[in-house]
């Protein structure tokens, strides 16, 4: 067996919580979570953390589950609209929040991930998203620059993956999850399935294993949705 290849998430995890760092969590609202990592962490006990993750769960699952435990300092997300929890302790000043465009944040983990520092973009200029952030122009328009971003620790979550660690995603959890696996100083990733290396086809694979130091396979998932939305029959 690989030795990036670990038998659960509290194994996988040993020896890289500590407590005040920054971690990123894949996934895109509740699809392509890692929800066991995410378990782990709640187990392991460490507080005051930074999460850069497109939102921060439901109550009681996802990241959801880390608000409960007052784990999470800080939020840098996107959209966190289905959280009542997180309402009450943002408004409370008890938790931090660094709203992002949702473009802009892809791009900052993408940048971030690719050793770029900053770049400038035309979204959130003229609004609070650009308060105290530097404008410049360019060919006549008025940009506002953004940091690139990186971790102490990336979580991601794969619908397959190979014991070297390359990985392939499903559907809509492409969003965040390939450019959170490069933008960790290490990354741990679970996935539903694990195969042999050259059981996935070179050209399918989304995460080369270069980016991943450790990996799990999930022993189950609850794969919620977040809003079920359909029409009456006619």
């Amino acid at each position: 067996m690989s030795k990036k290849v670990y038998p659960d998430a509290v194994t996988a995890l040993a020896g890289l919580l500590r407590d005040d760092m920054v971690i990123m969590a894949g996934g895109f609202g509740l699809c392509g979570i890692p929800e066991n990592l995410i378990e782990g962490i709640r187990l392991s006990g460490v507080k005051g953390l930074t999460f850069i993750s497109n939102n921060a769960g439901v109550d009681g699952f996802g990241l959801g589950v880390l608000l409960e435990t007052k784990s999470v300092r800080k939020m840098i997300s996107s959209y966190v609209g289905e959280n009542k929890l997180f309402a009450q302790q943002y408004l409370s000043g008890a938790l931090e929040l660094e709203f992002n465009p949702q473009g802009t944040l892809a791009e900052r983990i993408r940048a971030g991930g690719a050793g770029i520092p900053a770049f400038f973009t035309k979204t959130g200029v003229g609004t609070l998203v650009a308060e105290g952030k530097e404008l410049r122009e360019f060919n006549g328009e008025t940009y506002v620059m953004e940091t690139g971003l990186v971790a102490d620790l990336s979580i991601v979550k794969a619908y397959c993956g190979d014991t070297a660690g390359n990985l392939v995603y499903r559907k809509t959890a492409r969003n965040f999850n390939p450019m959170m696996a490069t933008a960790g100083k290490v990354t741990v990733a679970e996935v539903e399935n694990l195969v042999e290396p050259g059981s996935i086809d070179p050209d399918h694979i989304h995460t080369p294993g270069i980016f991943v130091q450790r990996i799990i396979k999930g022993p189950a998932y609850e794969k919620r949705i977040e809003q079920r939305t359909t029409r009456k029959k006619i």
